[in-house]
């Protein structure tokens, strides 16, 4: 049986993304496992800017921070060795590299369950992540805490 001692929550502080992050805190106590909480946030491409487009990047990271920081203080309640990280670029790619950065053996992460034309112009992170990641993947849907108070 695989013993999980890194988890890596990947977060866009969705609700999903906060059931997961619940998640992946019971996994941690559970099981004695280190917790690194992973925003990425993504910057427009250069396409973007030629069309007149101006972005404040200063204040996008800012506001990252300052709301990772806010979920991991939360975190720490329960979890008080949890730690946080910020990455800039490709949501995947991200996930991925921090994942192995890390060590990490537990990817956690929320899903949105869109489905049809919403599904496929927006992908989905977290399919692409299952495909190509190492190691194990918990992928939480937007039911699930409605599922937990049901089954509960």
């Amino acid at each position: 049986m695989t013993t999980f001692k890194s988890i890596l929550v990947a977060t866009d502080f969705s609700a999903p993304a906060e059931q997961a992050t619940a998640l992946a805190v019971q996994f941690a106590r559970t099981l004695d496992a280190k917790l690194t909480l992973l925003h990425v946030y993504e910057l427009p491409t250069p396409y973007e800017y030629t069309a007149g487009i101006s972005w404040p990047l200063d204040e996008v990271e800012r506001q990252a921070k300052i709301v990772l920081e806010r979920e991991l203080t939360k975190l720490r309640d329960t979890l008080p060795a949890a730690t946080s990280r910020l990455s800039r670029g490709e949501p995947v790619e991200r996930i991925l590299a921090e994942a192995k950065d890390i060590g990490a053996d537990l990817i956690v992460l929320g899903t949105h369950g869109r489905k049809g034309l919403a599904h496929v112009f927006l992908g989905s992170v977290a399919e692409k992540v299952v495909r190509r990641a190492t190691v194990p993947v918990l992928t939480v849907g937007p039911r699930a805490s409605e599922l937990a108070k049901k089954n509960g």
